[in-house]
């Protein structure tokens, strides 16, 4: 029975907010209060400047992180976290975010991204993917591409790939580095048949939950293929997946309705009363970002660890992504992976 009730407190505390965040049993709990100080330390955060994103970025900022690189395609919300953060935290703090124009779609803006870090900081302690399309129908990229996947995978591929050297000089310092790729339990919506063996085969349109659930499959493949690959050979980088939970954000609030114009609403205002903020949401991404000490991990709200899928621990399934997504990196912005992101 009291196994029983952890499962219902797990389950619970992991997608919901208000109380049910409180539910979690001790071995998962995780608060904000419990993120260590991160002075000296510098960040990347993909996408934040709202949402889960600004949910990290802010704490990171009250836990005296000397430096936040946010990466987001519109400088408007840019400005506009910066002014609340300038609000509420100070103008030291403020100072201490950089905003880098970056969609994540865009490989060759990404390298641009990439460079125009490396060359304003000389560590990195704290890579976090975390901007995605969410649930939306099915849109290519200027290169053909499936935009789910182009830009919730294998942009953030890029960008790690690009900012490597500095990832390893900081962790080679003695620093423990830590890496974090945004999941989702929807990525039990991936289609059985998926092999990620073809372009033909990502192209496919099968629906929004669908595209969306794949693309968060491939976040789980990935920081377990980086765990292999990369932790192996440099044991102070950990990857990680995390899911955040159901998350009042733009996602769940307004892009909901580009798929679903009226079912929509059952995630916009259906759910709202049991949706968490973004400081809630970010739980699971700050504990991988900041406390973890272990890699290839899915890391579920607070710091709960689950094996996902079936199709999540598919040790092959990751290989045959990366060999895809290497192949299409080649292609397309002519470059070839590090030897730690390429498949054997």
């Amino acid at each position: 029975m009291a196994g029983l009730v952890n499962a219902v407190r797990t389950t619970l505390s992991e997608n919901l907010g208000g109380v049910a965040q409180a539910l979690a049993p001790a071995a998962t709990s995780f608060t904000i209060e419990e993120v260590p100080d991160q002075s000296g330390k510098v960040a990347v955060v993909t996408g934040g400047s709202a949402g889960i994103g600004y949910g990290v970025t802010h704490t990171l900022l009250t836990k005296n992180i000397a430096k936040i690189f946010i990466l987001s395609d519109t400088k408007e919300v840019v400005e506009k976290a910066k002014d609340a953060v300038r609000e509420e935290l100070g103008e030291d703090a403020a100072n201490r975010t950089q905003w880098v124009q970056c969609d994540l779609g865009d490989w060759k803006r990404t390298v641009a991204a990439a460079k125009e870090i490396t060359s304003a900081t000389d560590r990195i302690d704290i890579l976090v993917n975390n901007a995605g399309r969410g649930i939306m129908t099915f849109q290519l990229t200027d290169d053909g591409l499936d935009r789910h996947m182009a830009v919730n995978h294998i942009g953030h591929v890029v960008l790690t790939a690009h900012l490597l050297p500095l990832l390893t000089k900081t962790a080679e310092q003695g620093h423990t580095v830590r890496i974090t790729n945004q999941a989702s339990n929807l990525h039990t919506a991936t289609p059985s048949e998926t092999k990620f063996a073809s372009v033909e085969e990502l192209n496919k349109d099968y629906g929004p939950n669908a595209q969306y659930g794949r693309s968060k499959l491939a976040a789980i493949l990935y920081s377990r293929f980086l765990a292999r690959h990369l932790t192996s050979v440099q044991p102070r980088i950990l990857a990680n997946a995390t899911h955040p939970g159901i998350v009042e954000t733009k996602m769940s609030q307004e892009d909901i309705h580009e798929p679903f114009p009226l079912g929509g609403y059952g995630m916009s205002v259906g759910l709202q009363p049991f949706k968490k903020n973004q400081f809630d949401g970010a739980l699971s991404t700050l504990y991988a970002a900041t406390k973890t000490e272990k890699s290839g991990q899915y890391i579920c709200p607070p710091a709960a660890v689950e094996e996902g899928s079936q199709q999540a621990q598919d040790e092959q399934l990751g290989e045959q992504l990366m060999k895809l997504t290497a192949q299409l990196i080649k292609e397309k912005i002519e470059e070839d992976l590090p030897s730690e992101l390429h498949p054997n």
